[in-house]
This record gives structure tokens, C-alpha cells and sequence, in this order.
């Protein structure tokens, strides 16, 4: 069975879970940092704070292994945990300055690499994809939580 647009979207997967273009991303950052735990790092500094069964769900892993992940970057001093506003119950994690300065280099040199990739492309055709995926992803989202 055919589908072009499966394809793709398998192929672009294929690349994104592969460990090679992590450690590119972190060289390009000058980040020395597990690459199992910067997409935590990246995810917290852009939705923090964030409790970790939410950041489990975001990253597709199971809560008591992001649970140990975060306690890392804790370690690390790249977030700290403290107990929600809303639900005491809840520890939700932001990033400190530490981190957020990490999360902003992984993200300069995460932008200079799809720079790169696009560099041939229209003004046009960047700005009808970056709408076309956020359409897909808000469909995807859409459809994985009923």
C-alpha cells in the first residue's frame, strides 16, 4: 500500500530518532548533556513548569523513567522542582538559569541547522510548512487524546 505522505512522515521520524543528528544538535550547541536528557531540558524550558507525568506524555516515555531524568537534570542544577500552585501533590519543574541558557543554545543551533535544510526553499514554502505541520501536529494531538 502506497502513501506517499506516511512515507515522509515515517522517513522524517526515521532521522529524528536516530542518535546521530542528537549529537550533531549538541555539538552545534557547544552541550555536553546525555542526549536521553536534553529533550527534557528543551521540553520544561518551553512548557515549564511542568509536572512529570505531563512531560512523560510530551515525550512519549513512562512517568517513573522521566521521573529519574528530571531528578538528573536536577542534579545537574538545569531545573528545580517544586510543588505545584495548583495541586500541592504535584513537584512541576522549571528550568534555572543554568538550564534556560542550554535550552537557548540547543535551540540557536537546532534553528541554524533547519536553516540550513531550508536553505533553498522560498520565504513562501517555509511559512505554508511551519503552518502545514502545526496543522498536522494539532490534528495528531486532537486525535491521541480522546
Amino acid at each position: 500500500m502506497e502513501n506517499p505522505l506516511h512515507e515522509a512522515l515515517l522517513d522524517l521520524v526515521g532521522v529524528f530518532n536516530r542518535p546521530q543528528p542528537d549529537h550533531m544538535l549538541l555539538q552545534r550547541a557547544n552541550v555536553t548533556l546525555d542526549r536521553a536528557l536534553f529533550p527534557l531540558l528543551v521540553r520544561i524550558g518551553m512548557r515549564g513548569p511542568i509536572g512529570v507525568v505531563e512531560l512523560a506524555e510530551l515525550v512519549g516515555r513512562d512517568h517513573s523513567t522521566v521521573s529519574r531524568q528530571v531528578a538528573k537534570l536536577e542534579e545537574l542544577d538545569l531545573v528545580v522542582r517544586s510543588p505545584s500552585k495548583l495541586d500541592q501533590r504535584v513537584k512541576e519543574a522549571v528550568v534555572t538559569k543554568a538550564g534556560g541558557r542550554m535550552v537557548e543554545q540547543i535551540g540557536a543551533a537546532r534553528n541554524k541547522i533547519f536553516e540550513e535544510a531550508l536553505a533553498d526553499w522560498s520565504a513562501k514554502d517555509r511559512t505554508e510548512l511551519t503552518r502545514l505541520v502545526r496543522k498536522l501536529a494539532d490534528a495528531a494531538i486532537g486525535f491521541t487524546s480522546r
